[in-house]
């Protein structure tokens, strides 16, 4: 189940009951039920009196319309609803639903980061043929910020490169990942980052797959890489321990939908085919 995104509402889904992805802040409205959770339709919604401060439609999931609207701060919640992060909701969410919520974000944070122009300081209205907004009086455009970010398996043999980063509340270790610099490539971006939180050199850089995450707009980009040199030696700002590990004594990895989780999968798969 997966959003098929739109600007414009489908109007062979207009009247159904939508889904509605409803953040106050960077909270979002959710069902809770015996440890549960899940996404409100319209028609639970409105006997609530929630004050919408604005709305956008963001494309149909399975077969309903979905909308991200962002709720006005002092909104009060009957029992059986709860706001929540985004990445609470990580390992609650199927990644379709997941990936519609992190989609709304992400609107929902544009639209508030633009609500006048940083040119010129005059209110921004929106765009009427794309998703953008415009300023009324430059008419400088606007468009949803993406930032890309690379993240990289690095292998040795039979062992992967994993590391626990310092600032996460989550102890668990991961494949490296950093934000891509002004003027750089994806591939040196990779090997940039490796040698700066480990020391370590790579090779023979692969693209795996990518996958949005709202944080608040990432694109993470997924390579594999292998092992060409160097001593493990952490950088003491982001990265807190880090080691070759092989499938046999892993540590605690990131959850199921992400990518660093599908990267660190793809791994074990290949040692199983070797073996």
């Amino acid at each position: 189940m997966k959003l098929v995104m739109s600007f414009n509402p489908d109007p062979e889904v207009e009247g159904k009951d939508a889904c509605i992805f409803a953040f106050k802040g960077e909270q979002i409205l959710v069902i809770e039920a015996e440890g549960s959770y899940r996404i409100p339709r319209r028609s639970e919604l409105e006997s609530l009196q929630l004050t919408g401060i604005r709305e956008h439609y963001l494309g149909v999931l399975d077969t309903a319309p979905c909308y991200a609207v962002d709720l006005d701060t002092g909104a009060d919640i009957p029992d059986g609803f709860c706001f929540t992060g985004l990445r609470d909701l990580f390992e609650h969410l199927g990644e379709g639903l997941f990936s519609a919520a992190g989609y709304a974000f992400q609107i929902l944070h544009w639209d508030r980061m633009h609500q006048f122009c940083g040119k010129c300081g005059a209110p921004a209205e929106y765009a009427y043929a794309e998703r953008a907004k415009v300023c009324t009086e430059c008419r400088a455009v606007y468009y949803p910020r993406i930032s890309p970010a690379v993240i990289v398996a690095v292998k040795k043999g039979s062992q992967l490169l994993l590391a626990r980063n310092k600032q996460r509340k989550h102890k668990f270790y991961s494949v490296l990942a950093g934000f891509v610099e002004p003027g750089e490539t994806l591939e040196e971006c990779v090997k940039r980052e490796v040698r700066e939180e480990t020391g370590i050199k790579v090779k023979n850089i692969r693209y795996f797959a990518s996958q949005p995450w709202p944080f608040p707009n990432a694109l993470m980009i997924g390579f594999t890489a292998d092992y060409a040199g160097g001593e493990i030696r952490e950088d003491g700002r982001e990265i807190a321990d880090a080691g070759w590990f092989t499938p046999e004594n892993l540590p605690r990895v990131p959850g199921p939908i992400s990518i660093a989780r599908k990267l660190i999968d793809a791994f074990l798969e290949e040692q199983k085919d070797t073996s």
